[in-house]
């Protein structure tokens, strides 16, 4: 619970209107760690439907701290801060922001029992550097860390403005907005509406291309639509503004209808599905099973697929062939085939995937050999060149995609495993 001080806190908290972050570390700017708590609490703050303009990132330096939560200050009603609250030096959050409003830091008595308990528990030693994190603007309130030691704070130093800190360690975050502060900023929301999104996945399709087909739709300011490109893969995020989370869906649902009929087969799910999942799942409604043989995967593509919960169901397991030895002595590829095709070829691809679903004894198979790079192009062989092979009880697919030599090694195996996998969606579709 939020303790004693809560009064003091809310008395001098008006509707809160706009809110900010600020995320604080060095260790962002420097891009040794990726900010996903901004990204994590954007997303919170439009389920509630509350106003978010900017977002900002400040090394550990005190002067350039207090600067920038005063420019908040000047615009915001509420700045959420990540990180800065641990016992090192350069963990400064809460000395700052007390300088910026002439404020005294105080010792919290709960907050150190607290610390100490779990010091102890970890038979760590506990020194001053631990105890300055009981530290706290005077008249803030406390917000329990359960998952961590350093505990956050909910503070209104000036009228229409309040400041809440978090650590910046993700999980201690969020399970500290889940549990107690998420509840209290809805009651001081000044919003008459909701934001509600769904995601909508794509495969096959460019985004320029995607954006023609919908192009009368993406002027529309509610709901409003946006794309995203990811590796292999496009997103659209339709967005509806309405008076609840049910209002909302009822206005995203008939333009969802609309784009997944324009796009067809390049539509393949939502937020929460891949294009694995979506393999695990027509694979197990039929009550057919999958190998693989991988080459230049490297045992990336069984890796996707065995990342999907129920995904034993359906995959028997597979054979990283790197070596045209393996791919002789455990598939079965003639050393004839090799020598006069090369590894890297439709030939040699067919005869991988032939190999291992006779060996594993499934319905389909699917196998990958190519060239990821940096080296080991040829003319006629350049790097990003790969070759697939899909075979099943019924059908059988061939295909080559040359995804460009100036592409990094991980990319091209990442885009190897995304076109395998998706057009066996697009043949089970087919046949289903």
């Amino acid at each position: 619970m939020i303790n004693n001080n809560k009064e003091k806190a809310t008395k001098s908290t008006a509707s809160i209107k706009t809110v900010e972050i600020l995320s604080i570390g060095t260790e962002l700017l420097l891009g040794n760690i990726l900010n996903t708590n901004s990204q994590w609490l954007a997303e919170e703050f439009a389920k509630i439907g509350i106003n978010h303009y900017f977002q900002s990132v400040v090394g550990d330096n005190l002067d350039r701290l207090n600067a920038a939560v005063m420019q908040s200050s000047n615009r915001c009603n509420l700045l959420i801060t990540t990180g800065g609250l641990g016992p090192t030096p350069d963990d400064i959050t809460h000395e700052a922001i007390s300088a910026c409003f002439g404020v005294e830091l105080k010792e919290d008595n709960e907050s150190w029992i607290d610390i100490k308990n779990k010091y102890k528990n970890i038979n760590r030693k506990i020194t001053n550097s631990i105890r300055k994190q009981s530290f706290i603007p005077e008249g803030a309130t406390i917000i329990p860390n359960k998952h961590g030691t350093a505990p956050g704070i909910i503070w209104s130093p000036k009228k229409d403005f309040t400041i809440i800190t978090f650590p910046g360690v993700p999980e201690e975050m969020k399970y500290m907005w889940k549990s107690i502060v998420k509840s209290w900023v809805e009651k001081f929301i000044k919003s008459n509406h909701v934001f509600t999104s769904e995601i909508m996945k794509f495969e096959g399709i460019s985004e320029s291309n995607l954006i023609e087909l919908i192009k009368d739709l993406v002027g529309s300011s509610n709901p409003t639509i946006a794309s995203y490109a990811n590796t292999g893969e496009l997103k659209l995020r339709v967005t509806a503004r309405a008076e609840n989370k049910e209002q909302g869906n009822e206005i995203i649902k008939p333009i969802k209808e609309i784009i997944k009929s324009r796009t067809d087969t390049n539509y393949f799910g939502n937020e929460n599905d891949s294009l694995a999942s979506i393999i695990v799942y027509l694979l197990s409604k039929r009550g057919e099973t999958l190998s693989v043989a991988e080459s230049c995967t490297g045992g990336a593509l069984a890796s996707e697929i065995t990342k999907i919960n129920g995904s034993s169901k359906i995959f028997k397991g597979g054979i990283i062939a790197y070596s045209n030895i393996i791919k002789k002595n455990l598939l079965g590829v003639s050393e004839k085939l090799l020598n006069d095709k090369g590894a890297v070829s439709k030939e040699v691809a067919e005869s991988m995937a032939i190999g291992v679903r006779k060996k594993m004894s499934t319905d389909w198979a699917i196998s990958v050999t190519g060239i990821a790079g940096p080296t080991g192009g040829t003319k006629d062989k350049p790097i990003g060149l790969v070759h697939f092979s899909i075979i099943g009880p019924k059908e059988s697919l061939s295909f080559a995609s040359n995804f460009g030599n100036k592409r990094k090694r991980t990319m091209i195996q990442q885009l190897s495993v995304v076109s395998s996998l998706n057009r066996l969606r697009l043949l089970l579709l087919t046949q289903s």
